[in-house]
């Protein structure tokens, strides 16, 4: 006689199965992706401009590239791109973060640069935190946990 079992349910996904980043953030975390968003404040005046990939630790070591909507490339150049920053900047575990005019919204080049980076990371087998940097605030894409700022000022800590 066969074993019958019982129907499988399937399982409510716990608030940690969404990829990206979750409540409540490690506090050096906390204030790496702070001073991301204020060096872009401080450094970026113009109303228009290049997004810009960064990859490293904000505040410290980094390397940058400049997209260019011009450019002709594909998830695999871009993935070779995240490859080449991350052998160039050294440090472990480093951040990804775009910086970019606009608002919080979700956009093309957010997800972009969100493929090359995830693809880049899983092929090394490394954890990867991804934010998009505007000039008052952070987003990650995969989980849409945010920070805003009104006024954003360096402090010492």
């Amino acid at each position: 006689m066969a074993s019958m079992s019982a129907p499988s349910v399937p399982s409510v996904p716990s608030e940690t199965s969404v990829e990206g980043l979750h409540e409540p953030l490690p506090p050096v975390l906390e204030k790496r992706l702070r001073r991301a968003v204020l060096d872009h404040t401080a450094t970026e005046h113009r109303r228009s401009f290049l997004a810009l990939v960064h990859l490293g630790i904000p505040g410290g070591k980094e390397v940058v590239h400049a997209h260019r909507e011009d450019e002709p490339t594909d998830q695999w150049l871009r993935a070779d791109i995240i490859h080449s920053m991350r052998r160039r900047v050294g440090v472990s575990d480093p951040i990804v973060w775009l910086t970019r005019a606009g608002g919080l919204e979700i956009e093309d080049v957010d997800l972009r640069w969100l493929a090359a980076a995830r693809q880049a990371f899983r092929e090394i087998g490394a954890p990867l935190t991804y934010v998009v940097v505007t000039r008052n605030a952070w987003v990650d894409p995969r989980s849409e946990l945010s920070r805003r700022w009104k006024r954003l000022r360096y402090r010492n800590d």
